[in-house]
């Protein structure tokens, strides 16, 4: 009986790794013109699903460059808009989340939290003089915020 269940879970083995998908690299162009170049998995369905590190540029200009999971955003990467706006760092589900720095085309900048596209928690400001504030953010607002002096 034992040599039976072990043919069976090597049975089992042998499906979960034909079902492993794999990763390949490529370039694919978007019936609206967008473009991803970048690692993706080929679904079974013919469909494209990014997955790994890639860069997808829209047709009006806005870039992602990073990391990519179940075809979203998802891990660490830079999301640049023509309007020089600019976003580093972590990303859930095609959303900012965790630590991460948005500069402004005016080159004010905050570096901290962000929970869902919002400055949330910890962080800093700086401002277009270089003069930093730090504080908790909330959204829009941030009571309490201090001076950073800087002596260097």
């Amino acid at each position: 009986m034992p040599a039976e269940n072990q043919i069976v879970e090597d049975k089992k083995d042998k499906k979960k790794e034909e079902a492993t998908p794999t990763v390949l690299k490529g370039v694919y162009v978007f019936p609206n013109g967008d473009k991803y170049e970048g690692d993706y998995l080929h679904g079974t369905d013919g469909s494209m699903d990014r997955s790994g590190m890639g860069i997808h540029v829209t047709t009006d200009g806005t870039m992602y460059e990073g990391e990519w999971n179940q075809d979203k955003m998802n891990g660490q990467g830079t999301l640049t808009h023509p309007t020089g706006a600019k976003y580093e760092g972590q990303f859930v589900n095609n959303q900012f989340h965790g630590l991460g720095t948005y500069t402004w085309p005016n080159n004010s900048a905050y570096t901290g939290q962000f929970v869902e596209n919002r400055l949330e928690g910890g962080g800093e400001f700086t401002d277009t003089d270089g003069q930093v504030w730090e504080g908790t953010f909330r959204y829009r607002a941030a009571p309490g915020l201090r001076f950073k002096l800087n002596l260097d």
